[in-house]
């Protein structure tokens, strides 16, 4: 008996009654559900609001549709105040379309329109959210780190350069004359600046973009992403990961209880389970040199990894997955790695081989997030920058952070696309925003 205005896009219309009424299924983007539309030929030309992909607006009475219908409401429409019409070669046809065709760059920029990229943004946006929200909640300050900086904070080199020179001739570039004087780059993690605020006002995070120029075509790299990186004072290896642990069941729960016809729409059962799952488990959690023990008896044991399993090695997604979805079929922190294989700033352990380094790791993707407990020692850190091959003059504020006022605090990265993978060869980026100029598979995934 309500009588509504809607503004929405026709997914599919159809004529009835030799052209007198007309069906609609219409959404605004708000929900996977469709409302259908009455129309009478008396009201309108039918023939321009059937075509899929046209946008209407109009008004009507919601009424209770006849028994035994799967719609639990329908419209009635009263007054058309706008149609936007389609041009007979819109390409997104009333039928789904798989993730290839979707990729196909004449898509592009209508790919939003369909039900699975528009349950991804739903669901996107309500992760982000739920980001936030978890937090605030427990009393963290967002902090807007920068996107150019001068600092690598990987150590691994394999950044964006920032600069408004171009070298001729094959000479390099004076970047002493470049607009910073210095090398800058986009960043890689906002988490050398973020521990600067920790010092200073007590637990903080960041959620913002990220950028790596690593040559790795693999569904696990991006070259540009976000990440949801928090910072703990007084927190050691075990606090960060019970703050990770916690942050991912409380983000999966989030889905569970919001998101839960999107979700159904865009993934099967499987992945809706594994996502309770999560989060009402308790993680598993083993030393890296136990992962590599149970690694070495499963090849022991026949099983056959691409990847030689030795200690040393940084864990392969073929490991990281037999792990989670063999050995212990459910989420995994592994902790205490090889300090060959990680940053400088993760904090050294006693035997001097090993650092207070973390990866949770869950069933379907793999590592999922990476923190550490921050070396806080100022003569321990500062080998470590040499050790590393790193210079020391860039990370001079850094080390003022262990010079005055030292304190013990440690925090974890979380790549927010990587957050987002519903099912195995999904992820938000390379379905909704793929190059256009340069081969989708170097941009992202």
């Amino acid at each position: 008996g309500q009588r509504i205005r809607v503004l929405g896009w026709v997914k599919t219309g159809r004529e009835q009654g030799k052209g007198t009424f007309a069906f609609l299924e219409v959404n605004d983007g708000s929900c996977p559900a469709n409302l259908q539309v009455i129309v009478d030929s008396a009201m309108a030309n039918l023939g321009s609001l059937v075509a899929t992909g046209a946008s209407v607006k109009v008004e009507g009475l919601l009424v209770a549709p006849p028994v035994g219908k799967k719609q639990r409401i329908e419209l009635r429409l009263e007054k058309v105040l706008h149609v936007g019409p389609v041009d007979p070669a819109y390409p997104i046809p009333k039928t789904q379309l798989s993730l290839e065709v979707l990729r196909d760059h004449n898509h592009i920029h209508l790919r939003p329109r369909t039900n699975m990229i528009s349950a991804i943004i739903r669901i996107r946006d309500a992760l982000a959210f739920a980001t936030h929200s978890f937090f605030h909640e427990n009393e963290f300050r967002l902090i807007h780190t920068p996107i150019i900086t001068t600092s690598d904070c990987e150590g691994a080199g394999e950044m964006f350069r920032v600069t408004t020179m171009v070298g001729k001739d094959g000479k390099k570039i004076d970047y002493a004359a470049d607009f910073f004087g210095r090398q800058a780059f986009l960043t890689v993690s906002g988490q050398l600046q973020l521990e600067t605020c920790a010092c200073a006002v007590g637990d903080v995070y960041t959620f913002g973009p990220s950028f790596r120029a690593e040559h790795s075509h693999t569904s696990r790299h991006l070259a540009e992403f976000w990440m949801v990186e928090p910072e703990i004072v007084d927190a050691d290896i075990q606090d960060v990961m019970n703050w990770a642990e916690a942050y991912v069941k409380y983000m999966s729960q989030w889905l569970i209880d919001k998101c839960c016809d999107d979700m159904e729409l865009m993934a099967d059962k499987g992945c809706i389970d594994r996502l309770r799952m999560v989060a009402s488990t308790p993680f598993e959690r083993i030393s890296y040199t136990e992962a590599v023990k149970i690694l070495e008896e499963a090849v022991k044991g026949g099983k056959k990894f691409d990847n030689k399993v030795e200690w040393g090695i940084d864990l392969a997604s073929e490991h990281e997955r037999f792990l989670t979805e063999n050995e212990f079929q459910k989420p995994v922190i592994v902790y205490n790695y090889p300090k060959g294989i990680k940053a400088f700033y993760m904090r050294l352990n006693d035997d001097s081989k090993t650092v207070a380094a973390m990866d949770v790791l869950v069933p379907k993707v793999g590592e999922l997030i990476g923190g550490s407990q921050r070396e806080e020692r100022y003569e321990v850190i500062k080998e470590r920058i040499l050790e590393m091959g790193l210079p020391l003059k860039p990370y001079e504020w850094y080390l003022d952070l262990r010079r005055f006022g030292t304190v013990k605090h440690s925090g974890f990265g979380l790549g927010f696309e990587q957050c987002c993978c519903l099912r195995p060869a999904l992820t938000t980026l390379e379905t909704l925003f793929p190059s256009q100029d340069t081969q989708e598979e170097q941009i992202c995934n």
